[in-house]
């Protein structure tokens, strides 16, 4: 007998691929190592493409990150004095093309809001002593620990609708910030808005901030040294990623960060064999000077 539904061919494929899905995921996986393996099996079936499963894991990676693991570090915070005037703080907006600066009293410990670039828009370039106050414009800085787990603070993020938070330790100092865009760049990778320099594509290193690379780890040393005005040795190793394998004496995984030279270098995405993309944080200036082998 005919099936006289229209919607059958239509209800018949989504069955379809439900049952299929249904079939990887049969072998209920009783840990997170499991449930990665189910997924590549996924890929390899063309139940997912490679974009979504990345995601599936970046998503899996959040979970188990903290604040701390993620966030800017307190030594790389661009902020505002609250007592500058505006012809002092305007070039490092300009500079450092931010869209949101913490604003400060004495030092970083003492936060007392959150200056929005765009909030300066509507004064135009006429600042005016009688007219134009920080303390009047900033915002007001959201704080949490350097504990509270990233996928909490992407709810919170999005409930509330800021987009930046201030990280303090377990004594209440500044430690760092944290912003949406770093939560959501560990689940879809690196975003890049037309301000970002493309400039070193050939060497695949991209410039996130003023003192904060993205990396491929297949940059080879030498590229890197040349870039940098390092003198990592590519004796034994000939890539950003086996330099950092070997600083580390095993695979790390995503999240897990190591200082040489002075650089810090975070990983960003690794699979079971290898170590994909890097972040890199330049070292502060007292610690430029250091031997790389250090």
């Amino acid at each position: 007998m005919s099936d006289d539904n229209p919607h059958s061919a239509n209800g018949s494929s989504q069955k379809s691929w439900a049952a299929r899905l249904l079939q990887v995921f049969a072998g209920e996986p009783k840990s997170r190592e499991e449930l990665v393996d189910l997924i590549q099996d996924a890929e390899e079936r063309d139940l997912i493409d490679n974009d979504t499963k990345e995601m599936i894991e970046g998503v899996l990676d959040v979970a188990e990150l903290k604040v701390r693991d993620i966030m800017i570090p307190r030594s790389q915070m661009v902020t505002i004095d609250i007592n500058q005037v505006v012809d002092d703080f305007l070039p490092i907006v300009i500079e450092s093309q931010h869209s949101r600066y913490p604003v400060v009293t004495d030092n970083k410990d003492h936060v007392e809001g959150i200056l929005l670039a765009k909030d300066l828009l509507s004064y135009g370039f006429n600042f005016t002593d009688d007219e134009f106050s920080l303390a009047k414009v900033m915002r007001p800085a959201v704080i949490v620990p350097e504990s509270k787990r990233v996928d909490v603070l992407l709810k919170d993020f999005r409930s509330n609708r800021y987009h930046m938070a201030i990280v303090v330790d377990e004594y209440g100092g500044v430690s760092g910030l944290v912003t949406i865009e770093d939560i959501l760049e560990e689940i879809v990778g690196e975003i890049e808005d037309e301000t970002d320099n493309n400039d070193d594509e050939k060497t695949n290193i991209k410039r996130l901030s003023a003192s904060r690379y993205s990396i491929k780890a297949l940059t080879t040393i030498e590229d890197f040294n040349d870039h940098f005005a390092t003198q990592f040795s590519d004796e034994e190793h000939d890539t950003v990623g086996g330099l950092v394998a070997h600083g580390f004496g095993h695979l790390p995984q995503p999240g897990e960060e190591i200082t040489l030279g002075g650089f810090v270098f975070r990983v960003t995405s690794a699979d079971k064999r290898r170590i994909q993309q890097v972040q890199v944080s330049l070292p502060e200036p007292s610690k430029a000077s250091q031997d790389p082998s250090e």
